[in-house]
């Protein structure tokens, strides 16, 4: 039988219009997006942070502890004879949510004289902290989750990526959790090697992951009322559960480096 040549065009092109060709697949499919990763330490100095040591108003970079050497954000104590309870925290400028946060760190040298057996090769990433200017004078610490930095000692375990809970308290497995230390399943790690650890805020649920592998998780973080300065800020009108806060980095007697320090926002 033969079709009029009209109907046979027709039929064509209502059979094209039928079909969706894998190059028009490709076009309509929404370009995923990258991970964005904001670098909060810019290499060469200490624009966007400020520094708060115990006994010291706010903005004082006390003995020139933090600084930047060779492009790396250091906390030196060459300049100090002996530490004596003055320790501190160098706040970024910004406050932040939902976001994965990644520094790479190592230790150095010695620790200096006075310091606390417990400070030796130990510092820490301040999440969900209080603002430095809510902070006492001689206030030690601000109101934060912290996600512990250790370093080996040459013997023994030392696992990093541990949770240190000034003024606050988290929930795991349902239940609340009050201990001031919170062991992770972090590895050791001896000697200056460069080490990579990231924390992930979403919600309300934290993960602390070292070198690609989770060894902690926790739910709700919160203020603790039976802690002074946190009961000062319920007082003041600040939520019990932590939703936000500042980021800061310490200075507690031994000498750190950071070669990066990055973030990447998150939706909620």
């Amino acid at each position: 039988m033969k079709l009029n040549r009209t109907i046979l065009v027709g039929l064509t092109i209502a059979l094209l219009g039928g079909l969706v060709l894998p190059n028009a697949l490709a076009a309509k499919k929404p370009a995923e997006k990258k991970e964005k990763w904001v670098q909060l330490f810019n290499g060469k100095d200490l624009t966007g942070w400020t520094p708060k040591f115990a006994k010291h108003d706010l903005g004082e970079n006390y003995l020139d502890t933090f600084r930047v050497e060779d492009g790396l954000l250091t906390v030196s104590y060459d300049k100090w004879k002996k530490f004596n309870g003055e320790f501190g925290h160098l706040f970024y400028k910004k406050e932040f949510k939902n976001y994965r946060l990644r520094v790479e760190y190592r230790f150095i040298g010695d620790q200096v004289a006075g310091g606390a057996g417990w400070a030796t090769r130990n510092n820490g990433l301040m999440i969900l902290g209080q603002k430095p200017e809510t902070m006492r004078k001689d206030q030690l610490f601000p109101v934060s989750i912290e996600v512990q930095l250790l370093g080996g000692l040459g013997k023994g375990k030392r696992g990093t990526g541990n949770l240190c809970t000034p003024g606050t308290n988290v929930v795991m497995d349902g239940k609340l959790i009050t201990p001031h230390v919170i062991k992770s399943t972090g590895k050791t790690y001896d000697g200056d090697q460069w080490v990579t650890l990231e924390v992930e805020v979403l919600g309300n649920r934290v993960r602390h992951i070292v070198e690609g592998k989770t060894v902690l998780e926790y739910t709700d973080p919160q203020l603790d009322p039976r802690d002074k300065d946190a009961k000062a800020l319920l007082k003041a009108g600040a939520s019990k559960i932590l939703h936000g806060g500042t980021i800061s980095i310490q200075a507690e007697s031994h000498p750190t480096q950071f070669r990066k320090i990055e973030i990447m926002e998150l939706k909620d």
